[in-house]
């Protein structure tokens, strides 16, 4: 099962022991909570600072506020390093940050939660309030970060809005710019609606280069790195491996990706998928398949699979299709018809 983040142990430098936490994917994805990301974090020496680096485009806005306040709580001073992307979920977090760092061609983006339920009309009221608590919470943040208005960062989350580093300073979400990086994505930036075309053009060339590397370049490399952390749990904090060569640029110029296009493909094959799990008396079978990102021929297959090995439910206390044990065979109604009728 893979990771979306890493903790791990950075070397001594001027202001001494540092650890960096690295969130690099979907925030909660692949069945991982929040759970061993808390553990790890509280496994740190108290006091240390943190470098948290972040390339995410979200995901868990549940995890995400937790994280948000565990690191609230921790006594070390957090540095927020956003090495491409801070979308959704992962924006919250960098808030957390008492210093918050964006490379001139990093983003930001803030818009309101959302959520998917499958149940009665109670079911859907009470998941529209969550998401309207969860909100409130998330302007909160975002205001008492900015100092802004409440209601001005309310406006901003509805209409989904993007930041790069000059907007995110003059909005107060970020402290300091710093030189360009490389964006490194693996995941899908096509599912936001109101995607910069210059960040869907940047993520499609590095997902086109095969050379491309995992991470965006660091801003600082601590050079022979000695062990920290002395007093962590060793098995929860990781040594920082050696930095990865730069890859070349690529020639081709990346084709162009329409965000809407992706947004209504991926819309209608959901639609598609909860339909026939609900056609096939399997609602619940609909998330899986959606995680699993599977196609309608693969769902039928295994929605007919499921119903041949599904064992029929009987009751006794309801007549069943077909002639009950005292039926006359039709032969002998017939026979008897025709001798009384002489």
């Amino acid at each position: 099962m893979k990771n979306w983040y890493t903790i791990r142990a950075r070397g001594r430098g001027a202001e001494g022991s540092r650890a960096e936490v690295l969130i690099y994917d979907e925030i909660g994805a692949y069945g991982v909570s929040a759970r061993g990301f808390l553990a790890e974090l509280g496994a740190l020496p108290d006091g240390v600072p943190i470098d948290l680096r972040l390339n995410s485009p979200g995901g868990s806005v549940f995890d995400a506020v937790a994280i948000y306040n565990a690191l609230q709580r921790h006594d070390g001073t957090i540095t927020v390093w956003i090495d491409g992307i801070a979308a959704s979920a992962a924006s919250y977090v960098a808030m957390a940050g008492d210093e918050i760092v964006m490379p001139e061609n990093a983003f930001l983006m803030i818009h309101d939660p959302s959520g998917l339920v499958m149940g009665t009309a109670a079911d859907m009221r009470e998941m529209a309030d969550t998401m309207d608590k969860i909100a409130a919470g998330m302007v909160r943040g975002y205001a008492a970060r900015s100092g802004r208005a409440e209601e001005e960062i309310a406006a901003l989350m509805a209409a989904e809005t993007w930041f790069d580093a000059e907007a995110a300073l003059e909005a107060g979400l970020a402290t300091r710019r710093i030189e360009p990086v490389r964006i490194a994505a693996s995941f899908d930036i096509g599912r936001f609606r109101n995607a910069p075309p210059v960040l869907v053009d940047a993520v499609a060339a590095a997902v086109a280069d095969p050379t491309q590397e995992a991470e965006p370049d660091r801003v600082e490399a601590d050079e022979g790195a000695e062990d920290v952390l002395d007093q962590a749990d060793p098995a929860t904090v990781l040594e920082p491996g050696p930095e990865p060569a730069r890859p070349s640029k690529p020639d081709a110029a990346p084709p162009h990706i329409d965000p809407a296009a992706v947004r209504a493909e991926a819309i209608a094959h959901a639609r598609a998928v909860i339909d026939l799990c609900r056609l096939a008396g399997q609602p619940q079978m609909a998330g899986r398949f959606l995680e699993e990102d599977a196609g309608l021929d693969a769902v039928r297959a295994s929605l007919l699979s499921a119903r041949a090995e599904a064992t029929p439910e009987v009751s006794p206390h309801h007549p069943q299709p077909g002639p009950s044990p005292s039926a006359r065979p039709w032969g002998d109604v017939i026979a008897r018809t025709f001798k009384l009728k002489g």
